[in-house]
């Protein structure tokens, strides 16, 4: 009985914390890359070049993806389904030429979720720029806000190995 009494309790304080903790998520990482803001501004918003810096897509590289619209145009996507990645896309909301572009991230598969993924490029000088990425989405239900830490840790090491990519990329 005790036993019972204790597993009610610990349920009970999971819904209770789950109530408390934030409805959203956001996580935000800077780096400086050595070249110019529109090599890195290329890299980002044409989606060809996505698999190579992107480290969430490494995780299942037999993922099948298919990319449509113009590079660097509202609309531009990618779209993917695979094992590990499940299935999901990416498309360009609103882009400004070597400043931002902000991406609307879909999740169908293994659970529907909407996120804004947005980039910030900043000219330093002529061959370095800062660039910002960002990612914000709701946690709606109360498993989710529970998830939430856990999601911001992993997106925490997603961007920085992410920037770390997209900066060897850029400075080839």
């Amino acid at each position: 009985m005790i036993f019972i009494y204790i597993v009610l309790g610990i349920l009970l304080a999971l819904t209770l914390l789950a109530f408390i903790l934030p409805k959203q998520y956001f996580v935000e990482k800077s780096i400086v890359i050595h070249t110019s803001v529109s090599n890195v501004f290329n890299n980002v918003a044409n989606l060809e070049k996505y698999k190579e810096w992107n480290p969430w897509q490494k995780t299942d590289p037999n993922a099948g993806h298919t990319i449509t619209g113009t590079p660097k145009t509202i609309g531009h996507q990618y779209s993917w389904n695979g094992k590990k990645v499940g299935e999901g896309s990416l498309i360009i909301k609103q882009i400004e030429e070597n400043k931002s572009v902000s991406f609307d991230l879909q999740f169908i598969k293994p659970w529907s979720a909407l996120a804004l993924d947005s980039w910030k490029f900043e000219t330093i000088d002529a061959d370095q720029c800062k660039v910002t990425w960002s990612n914000k989405g709701d946690l709606p239900n109360p498993m989710a806000r529970l998830m939430g830490p856990m999601i911001k840790n992993q997106l925490n090491k997603q961007f920085l190995q992410g920037l770390d990519n997209l900066k060897n990329l850029s400075e080839k």
